[in-house]
């Protein structure tokens, strides 16, 4: 009688090399991932001041000068990641019109600057100037 050696399935160096593949594979995915969910969490927030933004602006509009919104955080880190930590580039409202002036700088019109830096945690405060009607946004 005639025995066939019908070795089947992987080697040990075979799995090993699965294995560490796809150890690279998640060591390099999960900090893009957490990456994006903070990112998201950023949009989160950024939505929600624009919301407090228009809730502020129509509180004005209809005769409430006094109008003032807090919009709590969700994001998880301080400053925000989006746009590389540079929180003079956060603005909101309907467009930027950017003109020049006499003293060669640029001045936006129609829009609200964040200001302050936006904390784990914190909040951001809308309120609008009953006289000018400007709206100040300050994260806190």
């Amino acid at each position: 009688m005639e025995r066939k050696n019908n070795k089947k399935g992987f080697t040990l160096a075979e799995l090993l090399i699965v294995v560490a593949i796809i150890a690279v594979l998640v060591a390099i995915a999960i900090p893009i991932f957490t990456s994006q969910l903070e990112k998201s969490r950023e949009a989160t927030d950024l939505a929600n001041i624009r919301s407090g933004y228009a809730e502020v602006v129509t509180a004005y509009l209809t005769g409430d000068t006094s109008a003032s919104v807090e919009v709590p955080l969700k994001q998880t880190k301080d400053s925000w990641q989006t746009f590389n930590g540079d929180d003079s580039k956060v603005y909101v409202g309907s467009e930027i019109n950017s003109k020049s002036t006499s003293s060669g700088s640029s001045s936006t019109t129609g829009q609200a600057q964040v200001k302050g830096t936006p904390k784990k945690g914190g909040k951001a405060v809308i309120t609008i100037d009953d006289k000018e009607g400007t709206v100040t946004i300050e994260c806190k």
